[in-house]
């Protein structure tokens, strides 16, 4: 059976990268949920996928004056004091709202979510005994004493998270190498594809597992990666012909943003 990795949580149906759809997206029946790591100017990891903050948050009424919005220039506390979760209501970035798949309860609660801390994602992945893919972002480390990689482990190690609950995706490769040498008993996925239009490129080959972007790959790459041995998550795949089409080719896992459509339990 193909995994069903729910991309930033349910993002079709609530706030991306929120608690809230990480809940929905574990209600959903997902086999698990990927979510993003960035990193504030003191040093903390918090679940956010862009370099700023002005697609998802409200900051700009927030901060008005601020010379940046880059995530890497606000403080945890800054960012936590954000709404994450209006933008979605307001723009309803998938029409699953004006379809009627958002109940007006479900909306009225959105407007308090927050950005949560990588503690906060795993405590919750921890007491739902679910599992997580923990997708590190390379927008360059805040200082010499960051390193995305290590401060993850610190985290994982501190939360007390069976480590077969995690896996570490990034499309820094590098990144991934430091954390296979430290925690080897940590599953580490390479992503691959980041750029739309420029050609698949697997590098060297080291790892067991490539999450590719299903846009790029055809049925002679996927082929080529099952002689290799190599295990392969496609992102993001939210039509169900494809959906059909990929799991019959034999691929392993695949990310989406709607999980609801396409999880054992939904």
């Amino acid at each position: 059976m193909v995994q069903v990795i729910a991309h930033r949580g349910a993002r079709s149906i609530a706030p991306e990268n929120t608690l809230a759809a990480a809940k929905i997206a574990y209600q959903t029946g997902a086999d698990l949920w990927e979510t993003d790591i960035n990193a504030t100017c003191d040093g903390q990891l918090v679940l956010f996928h862009d370099e700023t903050l002005l697609r998802c948050t409200n900051v700009l009424s927030r901060f008005p004056s601020r010379p940046s919005y880059l995530v890497k220039d606000f403080s945890l506390e800054d960012i936590q004091s954000l709404d994450a979760g209006s933008y979605f209501v307001d723009t309803d970035p998938f029409g699953q709202i004006s379809a009627g798949s958002v109940t007006k309860k479900a909306l009225s609660s959105f407007k308090r979510e927050t950005i949560p801390t990588l503690e906060q994602g795993l405590l919750f992945t921890k007491k739902m005994n679910w599992k997580v893919n923990l997708e590190l972002k390379d927008y360059s480390p805040v200082s010499k004493d960051l390193l995305v990689p290590d401060k993850t482990l610190d985290m994982i190690y501190h939360t007390r998270i069976s480590l077969n609950r995690v896996v570490i995706s990034s499309f820094n490769h590098d990144w991934l190498k430091i954390v296979m040498k430290k925690e080897p008993d940590i599953e580490v996925q390479a992503l691959v594809g980041e750029n739309d239009t420029d050609p698949l490129d697997f590098g060297d080959w080291a790892f067991s597992t490539y999450n590719v972007n299903a846009g790029l790959i055809d049925t002679e790459m996927i082929n080529q990666l099952k002689a290799r041995d190599k295990k392969i998550n496609l992102f993001t795949v939210n039509d169900p012909k494809a959906f059909s089409r990929f799991a019959s080719q034999g691929v392993d896992g695949i990310i989406t943003d709607f999980p609801q459509l396409f999880a054992a339990g939904s």
